[in-house]
């Protein structure tokens, strides 16, 4: 802008002549001049002579080409946070109570039923649920999806309804029984297969990053989404006969 203005006010200066003011009138006789003696009055304005001269078009000045402007709008990039509060930041690990749902034991009962498990209750303070190892596996459904588990195991799921931290669980959904003598599979599930858990916390997985972009559109969303997970513990596994251990000699 700075040079383009010097341009500017160069090329005025050269095209628009300047008047040149007659002298004021000599005696002779006297050998004075008589604009001396009267006072200087302010200049008079410079005329334009035309006001084409004065504003060029911008074409003779241009620096650069006109798709440079379109360029500029792709440079500029646009992002709209649509996450929560410190999307970008570290997230506190703890999960928010849940609001009461509203629905009644039935219902909440049933809902539960669908995914693949059911509350009894919280874990006693007297109960020892954790059972020693046994060469016993079994594969469950819970939702939509499989694990194979055996008897002390801990597996992540997505967020369980209805039920909180130490609560017992049956996972009542079994597709499968193996032992080393025997292998029981279910049509499509086993009705007297049960799996007893105990949820241990509710967290949160790892933050995933979704980025939407559409090329020449200035179009970019950022978002974030961290899953509700459900820590559970197998404590023990009904169903199928369990080979007795036997003592190892010292």
């Amino acid at each position: 802008m700075a040079s383009r203005r010097c341009l500017m006010r160069l090329l005025s200066s050269r095209l628009v002549p300047q008047r040149s003011q007659p002298l004021a009138p000599v005696s002779i006789a006297t050998g004075t001049l008589t604009s001396l003696s009267e006072p200087l009055g302010p200049p008079a304005p410079r005329a334009l002579a035309s006001p084409l001269l004065y504003y060029p078009s911008r074409c003779h000045f241009a620096t650069r080409s006109s798709g440079d402007e379109d360029d500029d709008e792709y440079e500029e990039e646009h992002y709209d946070e649509e996450g929560s509060e410190g999307e970008w930041g570290d997230e506190e690990e703890a999960v928010a109570a849940k609001k009461p749902c509203g629905k009644t034991e039935e219902e909440k009962v049933a809902e539960a039923a669908e995914i693949g498990y059911k509350v009894l209750g919280p874990l006693g303070a007297d109960e020892k649920p954790f059972k020693p190892y046994e060469p016993v596996f079994v594969v469950v459904q819970i939702g939509s999806h499989q694990f194979k588990v055996s008897n002390g195991d801990s597996i992540f799921t997505e967020r369980l309804k209805f039920c909180d931290v130490n609560d017992k669980l049956v996972l009542n959904r079994v597709l499968m029984l193996g032992s080393q003598t025997q292998t029981v599979i279910g049509r499509p599930i086993l009705p007297d297969a049960t799996v007893h858990a105990v949820v241990e916390e509710h967290a949160l997985d790892a933050k995933v990053i979704i980025f939407k972009k559409k090329r020449r559109k200035n179009y970019r969303r950022t978002k974030g989404h961290r899953q509700e997970l459900t820590k559970l513990r197998i404590t023990n596994i009904e169903g199928i006969d369990k080979p007795e251990t036997a003592a190892v000699a010292a």
